[in-house]
């Protein structure tokens, strides 16, 4: 394997791990609105996962692209823009960086006094009765869905010929702070495989039961945006 494949695969494992880090952290350990009042509450936590992007973005965004999310990944191959043998190294170390900070926060976590891993813990994403405002599925996949298109769409303008490169990572992350904003009190927010991933391995239970969707319907929401841009947006108007 090519010393360069390594570092991008190895730059979105670092990626997805501080992005797990610090947006789950930032619900698990300073706290959800939907816990109590003496937490971060949502904006807090939207801020988070928003700031944790765009660190990234300046951090590896030049190494990898910082995909960080198997969503985004699949959505820039449909949009012909990496190889499959890439985007199946990008997954990889998606998932194994999600893992990771998944597995340190629950490390950290268990340090607390009676610490009892609760239904959905570490931040995992769910629907339905005893998760957060209790929306059905079918909600639950609409808003994931949608908010990924969103996201995917905002990712290929921005780096495109037609965006403003030097500001590109502050516009995914505010992009994906709005996306929280609305999604926390349905899902607690996805949009990212990987990210649903990591802490539902160790919750278990509802949220490894869940998971599917948050893979699923991610995943629908991006390649629907890359068929857009692809064809609607990315080719050259014809001239007058």
């Amino acid at each position: 394997m090519e010393t360069n494949a390594l570092k991008k695969y190895f730059a979105e494992c670092i990626g997805t791990f501080s992005l797990v880090l610090f947006g789950c952290g930032a619900a698990v350990i300073a706290g959800n609105a939907a816990v109590g009042p003496s937490g971060i509450g949502l904006l807090g936590i939207a801020i988070a996962f928003g700031f944790a992007v765009v660190a990234m973005a300046y951090a590896i965004g030049g190494i990898s692209g910082c995909h960080i999310n198997p969503a985004v990944t699949i959505g820039v191959l449909i949009a012909g823009k990496m190889s499959g043998k890439d985007a199946i190294g990008y997954i990889i170390a998606q998932c194994i960086g999600a893992i990771l900070g998944a597995a340190v926060l629950y490390l950290i976590a268990i340090g607390q006094p009676q610490y009892t891993m609760p239904e959905w813990g570490l931040g995992a994403n769910g629907w339905g009765p005893g998760y957060l405002k209790e929306f059905d599925v079918y909600s639950a996949f609409l808003i994931e869905a949608v908010m990924t298109f969103l996201f995917l769409f905002v990712i290929l303008s921005t780096t495109s010929k037609f965006g403003n490169g030097a500001m590109a990572g502050l516009a995914i992350g505010v992009t994906l702070m709005l996306i929280h904003l609305v999604t926390i009190p349905v899902t607690g927010t996805s949009v990212n495989p990987a990210r649903s991933l990591g802490p539902a391995i160790f919750s278990g239970g509802k949220a490894l039961e869940q998971l599917w969707l948050f893979i699923v319907a991610p995943i629908v929401g991006a390649a629907i945006a890359a068929i857009v841009w692809r064809f609607g947006f990315m080719k050259e108007p014809a001239a007058k």
